[in-house]
């Protein structure tokens, strides 16, 4: 209970119940959230089990009766018949598993290589960051697309559907690595520097021990930073690249992989199919990307 008092009266704590922002930011994302995990529950159909779908429910409007069955669903319902309130909550599940994990990703392989730039300096850091000015001088997303494309070569052809998704994990972490790696050295730098640093290396303690136990806690304020407002980034990479058709299988799609279908129906009067699934993308984009902005302003200790 005490440590509970203490985080409560925290700065951090006090910075997120006073910034009105944060506070809707994060209620939306903790209910996109839930939605995507508690899936299997609260859907009221399994959009992916093909023995319950009825292709006479098809392009049903939301909230109108089909002509057909005299079915109703919420949302409306796509091509093959699916709900689109359950596809919704289902995609979104994939694409906050490929976010959470590509982000992690990203952020393990960038501290690594930033504290051991940051560490080592000389040549290991002019290698490292060389590579990094050259990653930064294409966009991201072509990067994922090079990395995808290459992978997916390798790969036979009858497991690809199988290992898509860690596919596509691997590609938007390492075409994201680099800015956590940049923001980790410099911190390092500074820190190796500090009189803390001198005399547990005077005193004989492991390189490896300084490094893990005593640089990278004090890095990890800004590291944070960045991987929220990334996690924003990695879904709408996520979504970017099963929109152009190369992210998660069709059986499997994300909230980019349903806009991909209902942009194929925009035209044809069918503007649900393509309008909700865009408009949840956009919530949970948008309310990690605020919840990253209010979480850099409570740690920046010039605004307090």
């Amino acid at each position: 209970m005490n440590r509970l008092a203490r985080m409560w009266d925290s700065d951090i704590a006090w910075s997120f119940r006073n910034t009105p922002v944060a506070i809707v930011a994060a209620i939306i994302a903790l209910i996109i959230v839930l939605g995507a995990v508690f899936a299997p529950w609260i859907a009221p159909y399994d959009p992916f089990n093909s023995a319950s779908l009825n292709l006479m429910d098809g392009f049903t409007p939301p909230g109108e009766p089909n002509q057909f069955t005299g079915n109703t669903y919420l949302m409306g319902t796509d091509n093959q018949g699916r709900d689109i309130f359950s596809t919704i909550l289902y995609g979104a599940r994939i694409s906050l598993f490929v976010g959470f994990s590509a982000v992690v990703f990203a952020l393990v392989l960038g501290i690594g290589l930033g504290l051991l730039a940051g560490w080592r300096g000389g040549w290991v850091d002019s290698l490292i960051m060389r590579i990094a000015d050259v990653q930064l001088s294409f966009p991201s997303i072509l990067i994922a697309l090079l990395i995808f494309g290459v992978a997916r070569g390798f790969i036979p052809p009858s497991m690809r559907e199988e290992v898509a998704i860690w596919v596509l994990i691997v590609s938007i972490g390492l075409s994201d690595w680099v800015q956590y790696a940049r923001v980790v050295r410099g911190a390092a730098m500074v820190e190796k520097s500090k009189e803390y640093v001198q005399a547990a290396r005077v005193i004989g303690v492991h390189p490896a021990r300084i490094v893990l136990r005593h640089i990278l806690p004090n890095v990890m304020g800004p590291v944070l930073v960045i991987a929220t407002i990334g996690l924003a980034l990695a879904i709408i990479a996520e979504a970017t690249l099963s929109f152009l058709g190369v992210g998660v299988p069709p059986t499997q799609p994300s909230l980019g992989t349903l806009i991909r279908i209902g942009q194929q129906y925009l035209f044809s009067g069918e503007w649900w199919i393509l309008l909700f699934p865009a408009i949840a993308l956009l919530l949970l984009a948008l309310s990690v990307n605020l919840l990253g902005d209010w979480l850099r302003d409570a740690l920046n200790p010039r605004l307090r």
